[in-house]
């Protein structure tokens, strides 16, 4: 399901949603818990609100058939580092997502499996230029 371009996610609702990424379906109460574990110490209630704009924002879905509601997830990760990389490319690089590419390659650390992982889509990506 498609995200709106206007459904802006803030830092707070991010975290709530990565929550749910990683725990997967789970209550208010779970996932105040895994933000706890993680170091965000947040109050149940600003966790139920997060979740209900979440909802509102068609990001996450909700089973309301039980006492403790449990939500999920109604987007992937995928989905949303997609959206936001986009904007973001959009925003500073007037849509070339090169030097975006380059400029993270130059300043961050890669494991050597995402180094390999790099220079095969570079040979891939190669190889079709070519053809």
């Amino acid at each position: 399901m498609a995200v709106r371009q206007q459904q802006v996610l803030g830092s707070a609702e991010l975290e709530v949603l990565k929550a749910l990424w990683e725990v997967g379906p789970a209550t208010v109460r779970e996932v105040l818990g895994h933000l706890h574990d993680r170091g965000r110490k947040v109050a149940y209630t600003t966790v139920q609100t997060l979740l209900t704009r979440l909802e509102q924002k068609r990001y996450v879905t909700s089973d309301k058939s039980d006492l403790a509601h449990v939500f999920r997830a109604r987007v992937s990760r995928e989905r949303v580092t997609q959206s936001r990389l986009k904007n973001l490319v959009e925003q500073l690089y007037d849509g070339a997502a090169g030097p975006l590419v380059l400029q993270l390659v130059k300043t961050e650390r890669l494991t050597p499996s995402e180094i390999e992982e790099l220079q095969k889509l570079i040979e891939r990506l190669d190889a079709a230029s070519r053809e």
